[in-house]
């Protein structure tokens, strides 16, 4: 299978390259290579002769339509977009033109694609996405998101995520066009930008940083490691059925501050500061403007239709993801001086 994957330089495209790459399938891997974007995530498959890269950007319908009709793909999996909520806020143009006019320009460009093909019954466009567009749940454990919930999202991001799902969801129903739609929980793993909570935890720790939390760290997310997604994502796109959703997630809730706590003991344990532990230095800061209280998803569809269930538990994949920063400093040291790392971010309102 020759799988057209976006967004392949990011840290959960670059997951579903590698394994896919690992499992004979042809990889087209087309990114724009913005400021989150790293060629290195990709350089464990760079030279199979199954990889190809084409920088482009899915805001370029000419050159989407090239890339199609040059790699003549099976299957599309979409998974380019900008992702960090924080920045959202402080400029949401961004999300806008890449999340809801990039995911336009990929529908179309696949769309006369697999018409030009003669409508391929084996085709698919699997769009990825987010449990963010689904808003924020109570505390009470029982309640979680299923792929009835409706949709509430509450930052930019979250509601440009939403709008790109709505536009698939209408390129199936108005032009027949076969997709099959995921929603996910927060990934992590090794590979992950240090913008994100996991990694700027690890790496300020190790640079004895102050360990910033928002709000009072009572904030709840459910958890799911990066390969685990990326094997659930290969197998909605070969197995899932058409015009449906999937949520995805690790069954992994922990509150921001336990997550942290967490890190902390693995960092004491692994590589000790010299006095005191890691968790010394959490630091509690003023809350994310419209921060969601709680997402926690229920996997029971993709559990009972596919077979797929997580295997990583967040205890057993924070210990690989810091054991993996520990041993991979010059994969992450250039990355910190990138554009807006290392900076608070969406603290301000209205900012475009």
């Amino acid at each position: 299978m020759k799988i057209l994957i976006t967004g392949g330089a990011g840290f959960i495209g670059s997951a579903v390259v590698r394994l896919a790459v690992a499992r004979g399938h042809e990889v087209v891997n087309l990114d724009a290579l913005t400021y989150a974007a790293c060629l290195a995530n990709v350089a464990p498959v760079a030279d199979s002769p199954l990889y190809t890269f084409e920088q482009a950007d899915i805001r370029d319908r000419a050159a989407l339509e090239r890339i199609f009709a040059d790699h003549q793909p099976d299957v599309v999996m979409h998974l380019a977009a900008e992702s960090h909520v924080d920045r959202s806020i402080d400029g949401p143009a961004d999300f806008i033109e890449t999340n809801i006019t990039g995911t336009f320009n990929m529908l179309e460009a696949a769309r006369t694609y697999w018409e030009a093909k003669g409508r391929p019954k084996d085709f698919r466009f699997h769009h990825i996405s987010t449990d963010e567009v689904y808003g924020s749940l109570p505390a009470d454990k029982s309640v979680l998101f299923t792929e009835g919930t409706a949709y509430d999202p509450r930052s930019p991001y979250s509601a440009s995520k939403a709008s790109s799902d709505h536009l698939v969801r209408a390129w199936h129903e108005t032009y027949g066009l076969p997709v099959v739609l995921t929603n996910c929980s927060n990934n992590y793993g090794p590979y992950h930008f240090p913008e994100k909570l996991i990694p700027v935890v690890i790496l300020n720790a190790l640079a004895s940083k102050a360990l910033p939390i928002y709000g009072d760290g009572s904030n709840i997310r459910d958890w799911l490691f990066v390969e685990d997604h990326a094997d659930a994502l290969l197998l909605v796109v070969e197995k899932g059925e058409l015009g449906r959703s999937y949520n995805i997630g690790g069954e992994n809730e922990r509150t921001n501050l336990e997550l942290v706590q967490t890190i902390c003991a693995i960092l004491d344990r692994l590589q000790p500061r010299a006095e005191g532990s890691y968790a010394d230095l959490i630091t509690f800061v003023t809350d994310r403007p419209g921060h969601d209280a709680r997402y926690a998803i229920d996997p029971g569809r993709i559990r009972n239709e596919l077979g797929w269930a997580p295997s990583v538990t967040v205890e057993e994949g924070l210990e690989r993801t810091v054991r993996w920063y520990l041993d991979n400093e010059d994969w992450w040291q250039p990355l910190l001086k990138r554009d807006g790392v290392g900076t608070r971010l969406g603290t301000s309102k209205g900012v475009t």
